[in-house]
């Protein structure tokens, strides 16, 4: 089964979304799954100083320090079940991911790419370190397995801008405008941070049609 896990290391939805995928798939011993992950940006035009994360909330959703201490409360709830932390005292501000899929891009090619994804979201999430800093993104790239002088060469380069440009571009022409966004098998299409049980049951039905006679 092929999925396409579309999403930005900024994003904490994602991190449930996934860790939601990730728990369903453990469950499901018949299904074997090959997750691609897909770049997107949520802040494309950020600058590499940030931007302070309470102010950025509030002006791009309209949100009050309140309904941001809600979300933060209903993410580490969800976070916490799916052994996931989150700490949002540490994640003061809000970065441009473009590097980090780069990067993410290359981790495909070295069979690297879940544990890149993972590393980057717990730098971020639990860490609260800057996901576009570049030896940031060298010793996570080292955590997760990768050499970190050739993360290095990559970042210092425009090398996989392109790539990463073209596949961005390709989901957004498929109508992808907000993430996490899972497409299975080129065909369904589950989005939001849904619980593990959503896509479990998706995923079975998904399977059993697969299987059933006269499926293609």
């Amino acid at each position: 089964m092929k999925i396409d896990f579309v999403s930005d290391v900024s994003c904490p939805w994602c991190v449930v979304g996934l860790k939601s995928l990730q728990a369903a798939l453990a469950r499901l011993d018949d299904i074997t799954a090959d997750i691609h992950f897909q770049p997107f940006e949520l802040n494309p035009r950020m600058g590499p100083e940030g931007q302070d994360i309470a102010e950025h909330i509030a002006q791009k959703y309209g949100a009050s320090p309140a309904d941001m201490a809600r979300s933060q409360e209903a993410l580490q709830a969800r976070g916490e079940a799916l052994g996931f932390h989150f700490d949002f005292a540490r994640r003061g501000r809000i970065y441009n991911t473009f590097d980090a899929h780069r990067l993410l891009h290359w981790a495909r090619e070295e069979g690297k790419q879940a544990a890149l994804k993972n590393a980057l979201f717990a730098a971020y999430f639990t860490a609260g370190q800057d996901p576009g800093n570049h030896e940031v993104l060298a010793s996570v790239a080292a955590g997760a397995g990768l050499d970190p002088q050739r993360a290095r060469e990559i970042l210092a380069s425009d090398e996989f801008s392109s790539e990463v440009r073209a596949r961005e571009k390709f989901y957004s022409e498929l109508g992808i405008h907000a993430v996490p966004s899972v497409i299975i098998n080129d065909r369904h299409l589950i989005q939001g941070g849904q619980p593990p049980e959503v896509f479990e049951q998706a995923l079975r039905q998904i399977a059993g049609q697969q299987s059933s006679p006269g499926s293609q």
